[in-house]
């Protein structure tokens, strides 16, 4: 169990990678429009705050990743912690999506976590 644990520990690690990569390289490209949803003109003016959001995303990308490498369950409780609280923030400040993409993959490797 504890090798299914560490998986998905490091799927919401890269899940947050990824989350970086759109909102630091691809947040006013084509790619970035279609995926958040935006207009073209919003997205230029967001670039900054979209790039620090990406930023927070991989912080939080490393502290997974980190986790898995010492093989430290405190670390992965922290930082899955702080992926579950930014996931249900995120659900009810700008769009209830964010639940599904964000909290629940980070509330799944939470209890497998805590399983293991």
């Amino acid at each position: 169990m504890r090798i299914v644990a560490e998986i998905a520990v490091a799927l919401v690690a890269f899940l947050h990678l990824y989350f970086l990569v759109l909102e630091m390289l691809f947040w006013t490209r084509p790619l970035g429009l279609k995926t958040f949803r935006l207009t073209p003109e919003f997205a230029a003016a967001s670039k900054a705050l979209a790039a620090n959001q990406g930023l927070y995303n991989g912080f939080l990308a490393a502290g997974l990743l980190w986790s898995v490498f010492l093989g430290s369950d405190p670390i992965a409780v922290f930082f899955l912690g702080c992926v579950i609280v930014a996931g249900v923030f995120g659900a009810i400040t700008v769009n209830r999506k964010i639940l599904w993409v964000q909290a629940l993959p980070g509330i799944v490797a939470l209890a497998l976590v805590g399983y293991a």
